[in-house]
């Protein structure tokens, strides 16, 4: 890992305090890249997450994809949590914490739209950063995408029904032209792109030329990182400014959903002995959201302005930096968690002998 990668953490917080700034004081310039939209999908953000996540996905041999099925145990754990855990624990902390503990603290009459703001949240499985999470745990790039591809499936169909339920609706307006176009963007332009990118270095150049890429590649996705961030918390700068109590709080329940789906989902894979390469992305893929889905379904169900819609805005602004941490746990566990595996192999073996 190279010195700017190591301090990734540092860099991400000072683009945090670069985003609001610049938000707050140079808000024509963000409401004017905000309007490159369809769908509400910002296309120059799109344009940012190709470049993040096509390096990663260079590396990926499809080939390969055949052999995700050993990967079966961390597919299942992940299933699992996304979708008949996540949604509904992030349903009972918003009633503990939004609906009852902080109650007093926020305004009446956006309670119930705040708690369901931040089930929508949870009800959306990530797709694009996860590449990037998976990448910086050294995770098993195969299974990761095969993950991603099964949680955008199941999306389709599962997505409404489970907010549905959740929020007590008898019909769910699930905005299917901003799932498709994200799933498009964010999925299957990258993808499509690396693998012919890929086959081209490999036919010009063989393995070299692609390790020469991606050398070249490689600073160029964390810097993309850097201004999605950047422009994220520009988005937001003014909302941050104007109303921190009321995020600071609607941070709570989403922080404790974060660290206790991926605990799970780390906890689970270490249990069914599966491989770390596996545990470390199913964790990340477990606890995090796809933003770009839950923010515009929380505008079209309650309004641009709603509490709902800011629930969701604020599962945006504290991905980034809980993800950051989670990856840092997951990376300095891995020896406790090879020697767990280790001993428990053994102990199998004895028990057979």
């Amino acid at each position: 890992m190279s010195v700017f990668e190591r301090y990734l953490s540092l860099w991400v917080a000072i683009c945090i305090v670069l985003g609001v700034a610049a938000g707050h004081f140079f808000p024509g310039a963000f409401q004017a890249l905000g309007a490159f939209e369809y769908a509400e999908v910002n296309l120059p953000m799109a344009v940012l997450i190709w470049l993040m996540i096509i390096p990663m996905l260079v590396r990926i041999d499809f080939l390969s994809l055949r052999k995700v099925g050993t990967y079966w145990r961390g597919i299942g754990v992940t299933l699992f949590v996304n979708w008949a855990v996540k949604p509904f624990s992030m349903a009972l902390l918003g009633w503990l914490f939004i609906g009852w503990l902080f109650r007093p603290l926020l305004p009446e009459a956006q309670i119930e739209s705040y708690i369901a703001g931040l089930i929508i949240l949870a009800a959306a499985p990530c797709t694009a950063m996860v590449f990037v999470w998976s990448n910086l745990t050294r995770g098993e790039p195969h299974f990761t995408l095969s993950q991603v591809a099964l949680n955008d499936a199941i999306m389709v169909v599962a997505f409404a029904p489970i907010v549905g339920l959740l929020l007590g609706l008898s019909a769910i307006t699930v905005p299917w032209d901003t799932l498709l176009l994200s799933v498009g963007l964010y999925i299957v332009v990258p993808v499509v792109a690396a693998q012919l990118y890929r086959r081209w270095l490999l036919a010009d150049g063989g393995i070299d030329a692609m390790n020469r890429a991606l050398a070249v590649l490689q600073p160029i996705s964390i810097a993309s990182l850097l201004l999605t961030l950047i422009m994220l918390f520009g988005f937001q700068g003014e909302q941050i400014i104007a109303q921190p109590t009321v995020i600071l709080l609607l941070a709570v329940p989403i922080l404790i959903q974060v660290y206790l789906n991926s605990g799970l989902a780390y906890f689970l894979n270490r249990v069914s002995g599966e491989q770390h390469c596996v545990a470390g992305p199913s964790a990340l893929i477990g606890a995090s959201n796809f933003f770009e889905l839950a923010v515009a379904a929380a505008i079209s169900l309650f309004g641009f302005n709603s509490g709902a819609a800011l629930a969701t805005v604020v599962g945006v602004l504290v991905e980034v930096p809980v993800m950051l941490s989670v990856v840092w746990i997951v990376n300095r566990s891995q020896g406790w968690y090879e020697r767990s595996a280790a001993v428990r192999q053994n102990t199998q073996t004895e028990a057979v002998q």
